[in-house]
């Protein structure tokens, strides 16, 4: 056997999982489990019959007819009103406590802080919902107000940790030197945060505007404990459909919003992986 005449040093090759056996096919399957079923639901709103499960040949009856359904229209307004509420809520909260919890010096209870804004990632969303109905109920009793102000609070309190991640990944990449210039410039701190951080931050604030955006806009618990009579959502909206009868209407409706969270969150994605 031959043997090494250099002196270079042997080199363990990387461990990869993709050269694990049976890898490739477990993905494979994973893969196929996860999405047929999304694609099977695009396919079928194109359905022209009446059959959700008999394919009819290709048409676009049922979003025509879901266009001109005046509940879908009333859900989906209500729905738009509410996500962008929520979001534009959520981020100026999670802007904030990014900024608290990051442009400060380490302090006791500090990770208690940011355990406390990741809650409703840690504890079931039923759990949020049961507790939030609670709490709305003594309001309503107390007040008499039954607006739409409870599911906006409802969204945007759940929605301020998927906010917040993104802004404050967005701010520990951030170099601080830019900051510590302006203020050997003798700029206030309005006036840094105006004109260097805020600048330096918009794409982590936009990308969890957008992520909290589709949260709310996708929620169905929170919003089926939460909301009042007539505040039906679209979610809250296609899941009564679907206890009394189901049409490719509802088909059509998924396919809509599948579109509308693809186009968002791949916007988040690209955003979020900015670095200036």
């Amino acid at each position: 056997m031959a043997e090494r005449t250099d002196d270079r040093p042997f080199r363990a090759r990387p461990f990869s999982v993709r050269r694990v056996p049976g890898f490739a096919g477990i993905a494979a399957v994973s893969f196929l489990l996860l999405y047929a079923p999304i694609v099977t639901l695009v396919v079928y709103s194109f359905n022209a019959g009446d059959s959700i499960a008999l394919w009819q040949g290709v048409s676009l009856r049922w979003f025509a007819a879901a266009w001109a359904n005046e509940q879908v229209q009333e859900a989906t307004i209500r729905s738009l009103v509410v996500a962008a509420s929520a979001s534009a809520i959520a981020t100026a909260v999670s802007t904030m406590a990014a900024l608290g919890t990051t442009r400060t010096a380490p302090f006791p209870g500090s990770m208690a802080i940011y355990g406390l804004i990741n809650q409703p990632l840690m504890v079931p969303e039923i759990v949020t919902a049961v507790a939030l109905l609670i709490v709305f109920a003594m309001i309503k009793i107390a007040t008499g107000y039954s607006g739409l102000g409870y599911l906006i609070a409802a969204h945007a309190a759940f929605c301020v940790p998927f906010a917040y991640l993104p802004i404050r990944a967005r701010l520990e990449g951030m170099d601080l030197s830019y900051e510590v210039a302006a203020a050997d410039l003798y700029a206030t701190p309005w006036q840094t945060f105006r004109r260097i951080t805020l600048p330096l931050l918009s794409p982590g604030i936009v990308a969890g505007s957008m992520l909290a955006f589709v949260i709310s806009l996708d929620d169905v618990v929170i919003t089926e404990f939460v909301k009042s009579a007539g505040q039906d959502t679209l979610p809250t909206y296609m899941l009564g459909q679907l206890r009394r009868a189901v049409t490719p209407e509802v088909n059509a409706i998924s396919t809509a919003l599948l579109g509308v969270t693809v186009v968002l969150l791949s916007a988040f994605f690209v955003l979020n992986r900015q670095r200036r």
